[in-house]
């Protein structure tokens, strides 16, 4: 069973960087396909980044592409997120997600299944 917990997240200035990552404890998270999402206030749900199960594959939203990585380390279970350039436009609360299908540019809500609790990303201008 995937169970999804990211840390990380707080609160940085424009410009600045952080780093968020997610641990699955069920320690499972190798079989799957990664995402990380985001939501504003009052927005939907957004894509962010995805990677394949190996790692050798990524895929990133046009917003932060250039200046976000994702990553992955299946020997410790986490997929990470690093995020540099930080704009307020990127505060949210950002989710790690786990899903059973293959691909890459897997961009929907719907094409996951196992989602974690989220961290709040805040960026002060």
């Amino acid at each position: 069973q995937v169970q999804l917990v990211e840390s990380g997240g707080g609160l940085v200035q424009a410009g600045g960087s952080l780093r968020l990552s997610c641990l699955d404890s069920g320690r499972t998270f190798r079989s799957y396909h990664a995402g990380w999402f985001r939501q504003a206030p009052g927005k939907e749900r957004e894509f962010v980044a995805d990677i394949t199960r190996s790692g050798v594959r990524t895929y990133y939203s046009d917003s932060v592409k250039g200046r976000f990585t994702i990553s992955r380390d299946n020997t410790k279970n986490t997929v990470d997120l690093q995020m540099n350039s930080l704009k307020p436009d990127d505060t949210a609360v950002y989710y790690c997600s786990a899903a059973r299908n293959v691909g890459l540019g897997l961009i929907r809500v719907n094409d996951y299944d196992y989602w974690g609790q989220g961290t709040q990303v805040t960026v002060s201008a």
